[in-house]
């Protein structure tokens, strides 16, 4: 079974993080933004394929995230989640028009994404 790849940007481990062999896509953890920014600045054709989601864990400040989504491929068509402090987040999508959509997210609707998407485990979001 081939499992796509998350890239989670966090500089602590304040989430129980779904990392077993069960988790439905493969989890790839950086701590410094700057790889996140510099790899989605390359040409990832091929690598987009693989990657299906990006989550910037508040390592990012808001004009970095934009300034990210300014530079990705259109051969990306993963998902990116900026969370802030305070648990509020964003999240940039593929619309129905192919174009990207920005969502913005409560900490109930980020919860649920990361729990729908088997990222973490029911009810084990941290307090920051």
């Amino acid at each position: 079974m081939h499992r796509r790849i998350t890239l989670i940007n966090s500089a602590g481990r304040s989430r129980h993080w779904s990392v077993g062999d069960d988790a439905p896509s493969r989890i790839v953890f950086s701590s410094f933004f700057k790889i996140i920014r510099h790899t989605f600045k390359a040409e990832i054709h091929e690598l987009g394929e693989d990657i299906e989601r990006v989550i910037i864990d508040r390592t990012a400040t808001a004009a970095e995230f934009l300034e990210l989504l300014a530079h990705l491929s259109d051969q990306f068509v993963g998902d990116v989640i900026f969370i802030r402090d305070g648990e509020t987040a964003y999240m940039s999508a593929i619309g129905r028009n192919g174009g990207r959509v920005l969502y913005a997210m409560r900490d109930d609707d980020l919860r649920f994404y990361l729990e729908t998407h088997g990222l973490i485990a029911a009810a084990s979001v941290a307090a920051a």
